[in-house]
């Protein structure tokens, strides 16, 4: 169990939370469904997250809420280093996911327009 300094922000937890999970700030807003601004204003200490937000926040960096809000309890660096590194290699695995779920769906698009362009060369 690690006790942080007092001094450590609620943000200051949140961005080594993310870090360590091996994500970039607009890949865990994506997935809070926030905008990048938003959590870099939590991470840089110039808004709080509402409850809801920092348990989500909690569970998707696998950390407790208890210890995003007071430092107190688990922190990232109190997680075994294998269990760090398959975080970091999963998060890895969801990001390339993200980009060719955007590629597929660019090429779909792409499909369509064509298809359509095709049907009304046609008539």
């Amino acid at each position: 169990m690690n006790t942080e300094p007092a001094f450590e922000s609620v943000g200051e937890r949140i961005t080594r939370a993310r870090e360590a999970a091996g994500l970039s700030t607009a890949q865990l807003a994506r997935r809070l469904g926030v905008r990048t601004h938003t959590l870099s204003s939590w991470e840089g200490g110039r808004a709080e997250p509402r409850a809801n937000r920092l348990v989500m926040i909690a569970g998707m960096l696998n950390v407790s809420p208890t210890w995003l809000l007071t430092g107190q309890g688990q922190s990232p660096a109190d997680t075994p280093s294998e269990i760090a590194l398959v975080m970091g290699e999963l998060n890895q695995l969801r990001a390339q996911q993200e980009r060719t779920a955007q590629i597929i769906n660019r090429m779909g698009q792409h499909l369509a327009n064509l298809e359509a362009r095709a049907r009304a060369g046609d008539q």
